[in-house]
């Protein structure tokens, strides 16, 4: 039994020690995390889970980070076999009570101009600011170029080049 709760206790802490949120105000900000980019890349995606635990709904409506030009929430979507990527006007809503989770395939962070290329294994910095919550500094935390989500295509790999300075 004592075994059990020294294994148990062991569990307990590792997750705790892996997982990593941030607060704004109302808004928990749920794990950030961004995907290992190839050398030369200049592009890269980070997600998260965004949840609005007040009363009024709040709006995501910048982002800076040290480690890129420019930073910016964008949609993917796919329709009649053709993807698309967009930036998204205004900001993201964050509506009260509800959660939005940024992830491949749909709503990410968009980093670009990227001065380095992420690598596994470290922390990016980054600052998030949101209308009515204001500015919170964050990390993302870098896992492997595939992450946990590797069968859902993010784009980003296969952006070396790509200009996302306007609409596409």
């Amino acid at each position: 039994m004592k075994k059990l709760i020294v294994l148990f206790a062991g569990l307990l802490f590792a997750s705790l020690a892996t997982a990593h949120g941030f607060q704004a105000g109302d808004i928990e900000i749920g794990h950030p995390h961004a995907r290992a980019m190839v050398p030369g890349a200049k592009v890269g995606g980070g997600y998260l889970k965004l949840t609005n635990k007040g009363s009024t709904d709040d709006r995501l409506i910048g982002m800076a980070s040290d480690r890129a030009k420019s930073a910016e929430v964008h949609q993917m979507s796919v329709s009649n076999g053709v993807m698309t990527m967009r930036p998204v006007a205004g900001g993201l809503a964050i509506p009260a009570g509800q959660t939005v989770e940024l992830k491949p395939g749909g709503y990410h962070i968009m980093f670009m101009d990227v001065s380095q290329p992420f690598k596994e294994g470290e922390k990016i910095k980054a600052t998030l600011t949101f209308e009515k919550a204001g500015k919170v500094d964050v990390e993302f935390a870098v896992g492997s170029a595939g992450g946990a989500n590797a069968g859902a295509k993010d784009a980003h790999s296969d952006m070396d080049g790509a200009d996302m300075s306007k609409p596409q």
